[in-house]
């Protein structure tokens, strides 16, 4: 998709499609007006007709109107004026992008990018743009014989905003457009079955894609080089699968020299059958998604590739699978981190937690500003907040409000849970430092408590994704998230120069 900035009149605009918006009650918004003087009034005298009212999703295509140069003019609906903010507006474009799309244009002009929303600015709303249109065009195809294409596929897209807008939503666009290429990575990475995307498969496509960017480096640590680095959890968590663990760690140098980098740590388990606590047979084929994390940092990755942002970035991703085996933890196994910390392993499906906590204490050496950890760790998320926000957890106030207001501007949103010590208790172990499981309470916030034993001695926030990194259901598949959050929360740091 090649994605382009017009400032051009509506109504001097050439093309296979214009894109305009009808709010509430039959209200043209002032391009779909300006279209209307231009064709003599057919636009409104069709309205009043009763083809489509402005409710919210409602789309209308019209051809070949007299005055227009463009072939097809496509009305969008976009609810009331007065509540369309950030939400309204993305499903508002996901509606008019499909359409278009399905509609065989080859090419688009969309002006509702230079509507007023709700306490954003142009900028914002072309970067938004950007990111749905690779959201909403996005194909899974890999592992199809014979991949669907369209035949007129929609291949070019303008998007307009006034001249004086022009400037900063150029910034917009490039943001927009890094993330949508970062999520959609990430969203391959996740859709691909666990036969093919093994941790072998994980660290060569995260080579082979980093590779070409500036001030990035890749490199994989096999399971010898794991074992030296004493990573007792994480390798525990390897030894029930033919499948070697891996240890892929991203650097990007773009600040000065010296600085100390932020550091993002993403869980990468490519198959999750819970080991010895083998899960339920059901809906067992979601668990290739158990790698969200580890996708989510790495498209995030790309992101900062492609943005070339000043600031020191590293990512690290253990990789590995969870399996049943006669060399699998066994629940009541103790096993010594790479921390020196002990630590009970009571169920064997809450593995998670094991490879993370080597990867932790991994990012100690990089000395770092802050470390941010995601991962699809635990159902209590899902119970507790659904699969709207991600779960958020933090040794640290002002690195959680960092991570909230980051979610806010990305509309890839979070939601703060307490990480107070009386909750400890519930890891107290007879026979260990600690327990890897708390009990059925408290879940997501017990995996965290976990986690905080092995981050005293940096800043820190877990994001727990295991509602919000894939879909069930009808349309079942990754969708790219933490990548937005993580992405705005790092440029968050570069200054005014990234903000719209």
């Amino acid at each position: 998709m090649n994605i382009t900035l017009k400032s051009t009149p509506v109504e001097q605009q050439a093309g296979s499609c214009l894109i305009v918006g009808v709010f509430d009650k039959r209200r043209p918004d002032p391009h779909a007006k300006a279209l209307d003087k231009a064709c003599g009034g057919e636009i409104n005298r069709i309205l009043k007709q009763g083809d489509m009212d402005g409710k919210a999703g409602q789309t209308l295509m019209l051809h070949k109107l007299p005055g227009i140069k463009a072939t097809r003019v496509l009305l969008v609906g976009c609810g009331k004026a007065d509540e369309f903010d950030a939400t309204q507006y993305a499903k508002t474009l996901a509606v008019a992008i499909k359409a278009a799309h399905d509609s065989g244009a080859r090419d688009a002009a969309c002006y509702l990018t230079d509507l007023p929303v709700k306490d954003r600015s142009r900028a914002w709303n072309v970067r938004r743009a950007a990111e749905l249109v690779h959201q909403t065009l996005y194909r899974y195809h890999q592992t199809f014989s014979k991949p669907e294409k369209p035949d007129y596929p929609l291949g070019k897209l303008q998007l307009c905003v006034e001249e004086k807008a022009l400037k900063t939503a150029r910034t917009g666009l490039k943001i927009g457009e890094a993330i949508g290429k970062g999520a959609n990575f990430t969203r391959d990475l996740g859709n691909l079955p666990g036969n093919v995307c093994t941790p072998t498969y994980l660290a060569s496509q995260t080579s082979k894609q980093l590779k070409s960017y500036n001030n990035l480096k890749v490199k994989v640590f096999n399971q010898k080089a794991i074992e030296e680095l004493k990573m007792g959890a994480f390798l525990s968590v390897a030894k029930g699968s033919r499948q070697p663990p891996k240890l892929i760690v991203m650097e990007y140098n773009g600040g000065k020299k010296g600085d100390k980098p932020y550091v993002l740590v993403g869980k990468g388990i490519t198959f999750d059958a819970g080991g010895i606590s083998i899960k339920p047979a059901a809906a067992m084929d979601e668990m290739k998604y158990d790698m969200g994390g580890a996708a989510g940092v790495i498209g995030t990755m790309q992101a900062i590739g492609e943005l070339q942002p000043p600031l020191n970035v590293v990512a690290i991703v253990p990789a590995c699978e969870n399996l049943p085996d006669g060399n699998a933890n066994k629940p009541g196994d103790v096993v010594t981190s790479m921390s020196g910390q002990t630590i009970e392993i009571l169920n064997t499906d809450a593995e998670g937690r094991l490879v993370l906590c080597d990867a932790l204490t991994y990012s100690e050496r990089f000395k770092p500003k802050a470390v941010i950890d995601t991962a699809t760790l635990t159902g209590a998320c899902i119970v507790a907040l659904g699969n709207h926000p991600c779960g958020l957890l933090s040794n640290d106030q002002s690195l959680a409000d960092a991570l909230l207001a980051a979610g806010q501007t990305s509309r890839d949103r979070a939601w703060q849970l307490p990480l107070w010590d009386e909750y400890q208790e519930q890891l107290k172990s007879n026979f260990a430092d600690m327990a890897n499981i708390g009990g059925r309470e408290a879940g997501t916030i017990t995996a965290a408590c976990f986690l905080s034993r092995f981050t005293e001695k940096f800043k820190w926030a877990h994001l727990d994704i295991a509602g919000t990194a894939w879909k069930s259901g009808a349309e079942k598949g990754s969708t790219g998230r933490p990548v937005p959050l993580l992405t705005q929360y790092l440029l968050d740091q570069c200054g005014k120069k990234y903000q719209l």
